[in-house]
């Protein structure tokens, strides 16, 4: 038996454990863990039900996304409103919505600009489509958006105690900054795209 071991940036300590009689997490397939949408008092965003939802592993076949980009100040969007208002416009228009995942991967390409990821059934027309594929690994954080930045280090160190490399870190922000006020949390789950360490890192298909 094997354990690795890797100090966050946030104190976490995270360990891998390399056991031929242990269990692996369940591997899901061009799909995401449950989204509990039931409770929605706000009207806007349902609270997060983290549960589920962390230290999953996931596995994608080509599967579709739509692509999209926001503006961004120094990390900061300020086109982010108009951009999703008109994808998730486009999406209902075309019936392609997931009913078992809403769910939008993003990261910041540059301080300059944001790409964001929504998994749909369907090509969606005036739309940018793309696929992804590979092994994913999720994690559930909770605080400021502030600290993103910190959280893609975590997702990175957790990566790196699994023997892998994380490709590209995206980040499900479950809840607008209106709601995560009324509910006092701010759930985000870091998406690490994984390959095999010592492989050369390339940017995400587009």
């Amino acid at each position: 038996m094997t354990e690795v071991k890797a100090t966050s940036l946030t104190g976490h300590i995270l360990r891998r454990t390399d056991d031929p009689n242990g269990k692996e997490p369940e591997m899901r397939t061009n799909s995401f863990p449950p989204y509990d949408v039931s409770e929605n008092p706000t009207g806007c965003c349902p609270r997060f039900n983290p549960v589920g939802w962390d230290n999953q592993h996931l596995h994608f076949v080509d599967k579709k996304f739509v692509r999209a980009t926001t503006r961004s100040a120094m990390h900061i969007p300020w086109n982010m409103g108009v951009v999703f208002t008109r994808v998730q416009g486009h999406i209902e228009d075309a019936d392609a919505a997931d009913p078992a995942a809403e769910i939008v991967l993003s990261h910041d390409i540059s301080a300059w600009e944001g790409e964001h990821f929504f998994a749909v059934q369907k090509d969606v027309p005036g739309e940018e489509m793309t696929t992804l594929s590979g092994d994913f690994y999720t994690r559930v954080f909770e605080g400021p958006y502030r600290h993103a930045r910190y959280f893609d280090h975590d997702m990175r160190i957790a990566a790196k105690a699994m023997g892998k490399t994380a490709r590209d870190v995206f980040f499900f922000y479950t809840t607008c900054p209106k709601c995560a006020k009324v509910y006092n949390e701010n759930y985000m789950v870091g998406v690490a795209h994984l390959q095999d360490a010592g492989r050369r890192v390339n940017p995400p298909p587009r």
